[in-house]
């Protein structure tokens, strides 16, 4: 079964461009242009990763990068934030709130597949992303 991923961008071409290569890899996709309806698609249609940009209308990525991980039904989800906020504050600031990986725009399609990739084989070669479940 293919993997799910949500592109979460108010930018229509860059989801377009970032869509048609992940389909191309036989991906399934769905897309969000705000975080307010990016957390309404991941709570509909739970998906494998997410790609997540920071700057967007209603609410930033930070906001959702932060419900994500606080909520134990979603905080195994990997995110990537794509964003073209490139100083090291913010990249800091992905990793604290706990982001899987930061990529800058502009990004090369190739590195990004790499990334999504790497990310979704660690899923299926350990059955589930992050730390290891607890032992009940």
């Amino acid at each position: 079964m293919a993997h799910h991923v949500l592109v979460v961008d108010d930018e229509k071409p860059i989801v377009r461009i970032i869509q048609t290569n992940l389909l191309a890899e036989g991906y399934t996709v769905s897309c969000a242009h705000d975080g307010i309806e990016a957390l309404e698609k991941v709570h509909a249609s739970r998906p494998d990763l997410i790609l997540l940009d920071v700057m967007m209308p209603r609410m930033d990525g930070w906001g959702v990068l932060r419900e994500l991980k606080a909520k134990p039904e979603t905080a195994d989800i990997p995110v990537v934030m794509l964003t073209a906020l490139t100083d090291v504050e913010h990249m800091d600031r992905g990793a604290r709130l706990g982001n899987d990986c930061y990529l800058t725009k502009p990004f090369d399609p190739s590195e990004l597949l790499a990334i999504v990739g790497r990310l979704l084989a660690s899923i299926d070669e350990l059955g589930y992303f992050g730390d290891p479940p607890a032992d009940d």
